[in-house]
């Protein structure tokens, strides 16, 4: 599908930028607070689920199980919001309340996961 390869690749773009942001231009401060390993987990997980995302457009194409990969595609895209969107904006705001919701995007992406897993089940 057009729309997850286009999500994922936006998506890529803005895990790159992201990235390298933190290590050049926050990397200072993002010592000063202690918060560079979060924004480094943060992008680790942008990146591997930004790919799932585009796996999730080529899979469209070669399973028949297209209701369960829109739904992990979505629940991924979910998940890079919450999850990493939630330590980025902690590690350089430093509000602390946000690590609450971090878990709702780890629970997306493996909502993601699940689907990923029932879509190739449905191919056996």
């Amino acid at each position: 599908m057009k729309l997850f390869l286009m999500l994922g690749s936006i998506s890529s773009f803005l895990f790159v930028v992201l990235g390298a942001f933190g290590a050049h231009a926050l990397k200072p401060k993002l010592e000063a607070g202690g918060y560079l390993a979060t924004y480094e987990t943060a992008v680790q997980y942008h990146m591997i689920h930004s790919l799932a995302i585009i796996a999730v457009a080529i899979l469209t194409q070669h399973l028949n199980a297209t209701g369960l990969l829109h739904g992990a595609g979505w629940a991924f895209l979910v998940g890079i919001i919450i999850f990493s969107g939630s330590l980025y904006v902690l590690s350089v705001t430093g509000i602390s309340i946000l690590g609450a919701i971090t878990p709702i995007g780890g629970l997306a992406f493996l909502v993601g996961w699940g689907l990923l897993f029932l879509a190739a089940w449905n191919q056996l």
